[in-house]
């Protein structure tokens, strides 16, 4: 009888691949993947072995148990390990020390748990003194490992180890932990110890294997700690991947001053520039650089201090840029003046650092200029296109940081990430100042506009999350003294105190008092050659939904082809426009309704003529007016009677005639071609101006494109009645101009009736728009202004993977969309089609909307270049046979 073979768990380092046709980065997760390739292309690296992913998930499917028969793979491969560095786990004479390390596909930095010195118990603490020679160093590893065990496996609050810590050197008269002696660390392990006592009711665990399967268990674990869920959920990193476990022995930074740890970066991660980056610091471990304990050192320092290790470094980097053939983030310890290395993973970097390295890899030959596309996350641009502050302004720097992230943020001091939460809550812009950040921070960080922290640098946490997350960052301020418990901190004489206005400047470090101006960014050489690349390779055209010249200047500036959406009903909203408005909604009969309108076209035409004039031989969708007329009304009793008055109206018929105008369901009411049907004199006014408009512009010799679009249709007839009245309109106008303009008559496909009739719209419209955020809400069947109140609790807890009006439900809404442009195509196979929603703006909705054949998408300004990259990789990602673009394109 042939035994199963059982299934692989654990996978010894060297026995994986990161890269090629073997790459297993989504079995042993990034770190292990890179652990793996780095010891099979002989870079120095301990040894160690990888859990898998899949373990994590079986795991927590058998609630909480290790998978059948992954723990004898991991003590046939921690027997592996002691051969390899000639030590036993938990031997008193060669003791073997372990670091229990998450490490999940995509980079989460500092999001799960780590646990260093792992098999420490006052045995083997004896062995690694001895072995040493040195008793300082044996019981600063031993404080750091109960310290780190005590508060990620057993619970205890790490801010209590710190206290005790800081107690210590206060006693004994220091600022580092470096000047604590033996006797004093000696002290401090025994405190410890009695903290752990007094808060679990259990002595310290001293057994090594216990140790080991709590700290992997508790990295399992980790994967649903509040942090990491954050940081999925903002990344969106689906919750069924898991993390790997990677257990790896030990190498130790904090041996003396030729010992070392630090973070690199293969090139310069905030801008781009291709130069070795990284912070070291010596007599340290890892954690030391990552959280900001004490300020490093840049990377050049080891060029005095351990030059032969120094020298390997940039020899390592080397290689492992050309092998990879992308920006990395290293990791490394110097243990004695030799170097092992700890990680590699792609480097997390800024969006102008990414598209500077792409474009200059391409330039290389290290990748091809499709490799350089993909290489840039869509989403990141939008760090490119936010407020810079003006240089021309008079600003007060009361102090200079490192400039961990770019860009400018003003906001009120907050102190505490859930201060930062409550007040993003209420629309208001904070800074988060820290003495330095932590991964419970993450939420905190996310919903501030910047970050001020007092110590750390550029490789410390608040940096990297800051960087990733896109915003602003001025870490490793030491002139800042914070005092969260008086609510404010103290910077050069100067106290500014919670609630007080500060503005950072990422790109410089510098500290401002008060709220500085801020001015829109130019976008640099490297991203135009990277979009000129985009724009040859994408087949989506991509416009803007702009309602006014102001916005349709952005829009094109940005590269937009065109308006896709142009909501005519923004434009009514102003304080003298409104008036006229509600006059035309007040009338009782249609004179009354054609006056108040003859008041407003002259006011239409102008916004027409600006965006007419902005958009000169582009396309222009004019929507004309789709929501329901009461929103024009003022609803309460005060502002009714001050209308009243103004219009010299009673009270009582404004009453009657507001009552009258209410809906229990005004979204699905009179409102968009419904409203045209039964009061066509408002869409002919609308359809007047946009002709006068384009005739007195083409008198000067400026060339109008434009596209009428009717709303919320539903029935093909509805599209025909009113086709027929605008043709009518159009044509006595431009008979009027003696001008002849080109147009088109087209719908919005709103609602699923639409879509599943589309073959018969098609027949009367020349072009289709999808408006996904009626269709997304009338194929659920929900108000998005009420959805808030159970779609994230949906999401959180996976009933959908994201809300739908962010990202395209691609198998409701976006079935009824493949079955609008199929039937739609089939009467008129030339019908243009494109989306006007906010999901416009999203990558992976423009991916859908190419795949379904889709001829351009429409969103926001600021999101054009999103889109323009999004439609580019859409081309890449999709096509069966992967295109070459030559050196001359």
């Amino acid at each position: 009888m042939v035994r199963a073979k059982a299934h692989k768990w654990v996978y010894y380092f060297g026995d994986g691949r990161a890269a090629g046709k073997a790459g297993m980065k989504d079995l042993l997760g990034g770190k292990g993947a890179g652990l793996a390739e780095m010891t099979n292309l002989g870079i120095p690296v301990p040894a160690g072995f990888t859990i898998t992913t899949e373990a994590c998930v079986e795991y927590f499917r058998v609630k909480k148990t290790f998978p059948k028969g992954m723990w004898e793979q991991v003590l046939a491969d921690l027997r592996k390990v002691e051969r390899s560095m000639k030590m036993g786990f938990g031997d008193a004479e060669a003791p073997l020390l372990v670091s229990v390390r998450s490490g999940a596909k995509a980079s989460m930095p500092g999001m799960m748990d780590t646990v260093l010195n792992l098999g420490l118990n006052e045995r083997t603490l004896q062995g690694i003194i001895k072995k040493t020679g040195n008793a300082r160093f044996g019981y600063d590893a031993y404080r750091r490992f109960i310290g780190m065990f005590g508060s990620i496996v057993l619970g205890i609050k790490r801010e209590k180890f710190e206290r005790q810590l800081e107690n210590k050197k206060a006693e004994r008269g220091v600022h580092h932990d470096t000047e604590l002696d033996e006797d004093a660390l000696k002290a401090v392990v025994a405190d410890f110890q009695a903290l752990v006592k007094a808060e679990t009711g259990k002595p310290f665990p001293q057994d090594p294997m216990e140790q080991l399967t709590l700290a992997i268990k508790a990295v399992f674990d980790s994967w649903y700690g509040a942090r990491a869920v954050t940081y999925r959920k903002l990344n969106n990193i689906p919750e069924t991947w898991g993390t790997a476990v990677n257990v790896q022995a030990m190498v130790f930074g904090n041996m003396g001053e030729t010992s070392g740890t630090g973070v690199a970066f293969t090139r310069d991660p905030s801008t781009g520039e291709r130069r070795f980056f990284g912070e070291c610091l010596l007599n340290a471990q890892g954690e030391d650089v990552v959280a900001g304990i004490r300020t490093p050192l840049p990377i050049e320092a080891l060029r005095e201090k351990v030059p032969s290790a120094y020298r390997e470094l940039l020899r390592v980097y080397k290689t492992l840029e050309r092998h990879y053939r992308d920006m990395l983030d290293l990791e490394f310890t110097i243990q004695e003046g030799k170097l092992y290395m700890l990680q590699t993973r792609v480097g997390k970097r800024t969006a102008a650092a990414a598209i500077r390295i792409a474009t200059e890899m391409a330039k290389e030959k290290l990748i091809d200029r499709e490799t350089a596309i993909l290489r840039v996350d869509p989403e990141q641009l939008d760090q490119l296109l936010h407020p810079m502050i003006d240089q021309s302004a008079k600003v007060r720097i009361v102090a200079k940081g490192l400039p961990a992230s770019p860009g400018a943020a003003v906001g009120k001091v907050v102190f505490t990430a859930e201060d930062a939460e409550r007040a993003a809550a209420k629309d208001e812009h904070v800074i988060l100042v820290r003495t330095e950040t932590s991964p419970e921070d993450i939420g905190g960080m996310n919903a501030a506009q910047g970050i001020l922290t007092a110590r750390g640098g550029m490789t410390s946490h608040a940096a990297v999350v800051a960087r990733g997350m896109g915003k602003c960052c001025v870490a490793g301020c030491s002139a800042v003294h914070v005092d969260e418990s008086a609510g404010a901190f103290t910077v050069n004489g100067v106290t500014v105190r919670q609630g007080d206005f500060i503005t950072l400047n990422g790109s410089t470090g510098d500290v401002i008092l008060g709220e500085a101006p801020l001015i829109q960014p130019k976008l640099s050489k490297d991203f135009q050659v990277l979009m000129g690349w985009v724009d040859q390779t994408r087949r989506l055209r991509v416009r803007a939904n702009a309602d006014t010249p102001h916005d349709a200047k952005v829009a094109r500036g940005f590269g937009a082809e065109g308006i896709g959406l142009c909501r005519t009903e923004h434009m009514f909203f102003d304080v003298e426009r409104i008036r006229a408005m509600r006059e035309m909604i007040l009338a009782d009969d249609v004179d009354g309704r054609q006056r108040a309108l003859a008041k407003l076209l002259p006011m239409q035409k102008s916004d027409f003529l600006g965006i007419f004039r902005e958009m000169a031989g582009l396309p222009v969708t004019i929507r004309l007016l789709d929501p329901p007329l009461h929103e024009f009304l003022p609803h309460t009793e005060e502002e009714l009677a001050g209308l009243a008055t103004d219009m010299g109206v009673p009270l009582e018929a404004l009453r009657a005639k507001n009552k009258s105008l209410h809906e229990f369901n005004p979204m699905l009411g009179w409102r968009g071609c419904r409203l045209g049907i039964t009061y066509p004199e408002i869409y002919e006014m609308q359809v007047r101006a946009i002709f006068e408009a384009a005739c007195e512009l083409a008198q000067r010799k400026v060339k109008v494109l434009p596209e009428v679009m009717i709303p919320l249709v539903a029935h093909v007839k509805e599209l025909s009645r009113i086709k027929e009245l605008l043709i009518r309109v159009a044509h006595e106008t431009m008979t009027r101009y003696g001008k002849k303009i080109a147009y088109t008559i087209g719908t919005m496909i709103e609602l699923p009736r639409a879509a599943i009739v589309a073959d018969e719209i098609a027949k009367e419209a020349e072009f289709f728009s999808f408006g996904t955020n009626d269709l997304t809400q009338t194929t659920f069947g929900l108000s998005r202004d009420d959805a808030g109140k159970f779609l994230p609790f949906y999401v959180d807890n996976g009933i959908l993977p994201r809300d739908p009006f962010v990202a395209i439900d691609q198998e409701g809404v976006g079935s009824l969309m493949q079955m609008g442009v199929e039937k739609g195509r089939s009467t008129r196979p030339k019908l243009k089609v494109g989306i006007c929603g906010e999901h416009g703006g999203d990558p992976s909705s423009v991916e859908f909307c190419h795949r379904i054949g889709l001829d351009y998408v429409s969103c926001s300004p600021y999101r054009v270049p999103i889109a323009r990259l999004a439609a580019a990789q859409a081309v890449l990602k999709n096509s069966k046979k992967k295109r070459t673009v030559s050196d001359t394109r």
